[in-house]
């Protein structure tokens, strides 16, 4: 008899498998269907013997002493700063948009205050700011819209950046400084050998047990255990009783070439040629010193595994309905982006499932220990967004 089942092997079902085994000596089987674990974040050596991400670029930032401190526990850390350039009108341009993207652009020698003025001159006045097009329109006007974000945006989503809401465009700001850094975190590094040294070194405790190119269903009326932890999409675990929730889907072409160095920093976006969104090169993440280099070619799909929850109001609709289900099955904590139909960065995942660990110790009893509260009162604190 396991304590708990959890259904996914990333970030959001390791660290809640650590945590409980560790800190409640509870007995955890944690399960993933694919072939290996640490989720989307997975990272391998490949046959040139460079570490490359599976799954595209994850870039470790923080604000949160918590989520950091604790991730601390499990690996050492390479400081890295991010940084990005768009391939924009045939130039390499700094993104997010700043004081010299705009002079590169335009030939310019505008100064920070110049520059205000400049975005202020361009901006289109909406009365109210529900659309990405109207984030970007109102901030930095239309010209820069149509350059750095429609066609970037419509190949990432399959739909026009006025058919979704604003936050897609609200992650990436407009900055009137020269600071080039995509994030501007307190903590900004890579796990210093990769992130599956890292899932590895979580999941080591002998209380976890682990079963990969598991599907749920083959076991879970097969395999004893009191309480499930489910991280998978919400809608395939209720068997997509109220419709399929939209997902946003991507594939990639790994290659290496013979040089060091391919492109000037890490990651190049295309927002106006190719069928790719961006080219991603891992040497600058990992800091590997080899002659070679390896990069990743990122194609969005409308099929494949889940990525991204599309944000549209018909979509969080949708959910809300499952949530309602979720919130009334008894001993099913769901938690992670697929689980709650959210995007949340690493960071953000992490924070959420401690926040679910939290929640627990407070309301499940150990085994042995006499029952806290009512189940009604447990099912309440199952695995919601981060509080």
């Amino acid at each position: 008899m396991y304590d708990w089942l959890i259904v996914g092997a990333g970030f959001a079902g390791s660290v809640l498998a650590e945590r409980l085994a560790s800190e409640r000596g509870d007995r955890v089987l944690l399960i993933d269907r694919r072939a290996h674990i640490g989720g989307n974040a997975y990272d391998r050596y490949d046959d040139a013997g460079l570490l490359v991400h599976r799954y595209g670029p994850h870039i470790f930032h923080t604000n949160s002493d918590m989520v950091f401190n604790y991730l601390s526990q499990f690996t050492a850390w390479r400081p890295y700063e991010h940084r990005v350039l768009a391939d924009v009108d045939g130039q390499l341009v700094p993104i997010p948009i700043n004081l010299d993207t705009v002079n590169r652009l335009y030939g310019l020698d505008l100064g920070q205050d110049d520059l205000e003025g400049w975005f202020a001159d361009r901006a289109e006045k909406i009365p109210e700011i529900r659309t990405s097009e109207d984030v970007v329109v109102s901030k930095v006007g239309r010209e820069l819209y149509e350059k750095f974000f429609r066609g970037y945006t419509k190949k990432q989503w399959g739909l026009d950046p006025s058919e979704l809401d604003k936050t897609v465009t609200a992650r990436v700001p407009t900055r009137t400084d020269r600071d080039d850094r995509y994030f501007t975190d307190t903590f900004q590094a890579m796990p210093k050998h990769g992130y599956t040294r890292m899932f590895e070194a979580m999941l080591s405790n002998p209380s976890i047990h682990l079963m990969l190119q598991t599907e749920y269903r083959a076991i879970r009326d097969v395999i004893p255990h009191r309480r499930t932890v489910f991280t998978g999409p919400i809608d395939e675990f209720f068997d997509y009783r109220f419709g399929r929730l939209p997902y946003r889907s991507l594939r990639f072409k790994h290659v290496t070439v013979d040089k060091e160095q391919h492109q000037p920093v890490a990651v190049v976006n295309y927002p106006q040629t190719e069928d790719y969104t961006r080219v991603t090169e891992y040497k600058y993440l990992t800091g590997q010193i080899h002659p070679r280099t390896s990069m990743s070619y990122e194609y969005p799909a409308a099929d494949g595994d889940p990525y991204y929850p599309i944000p549209r109001p018909e979509n969080g609709a949708l959910f809300k309905q499952y949530e309602r289900l979720a919130l009334s099955t008894p001993d099913i904590w769901f938690v992670g982006r697929l689980a709650t139909y959210r995007y949340y960065n690493m960071d953000q995942v992490v924070g959420q499932a401690l926040s679910t660990f939290r929640r627990i110790s407070e309301e499940v009893p150990k085994a042995g220990e006499p029952q806290r509260r009512s189940g009604r009162a447990e099912r309440r604190g199952r695995g919601r967004r981060p509080g």
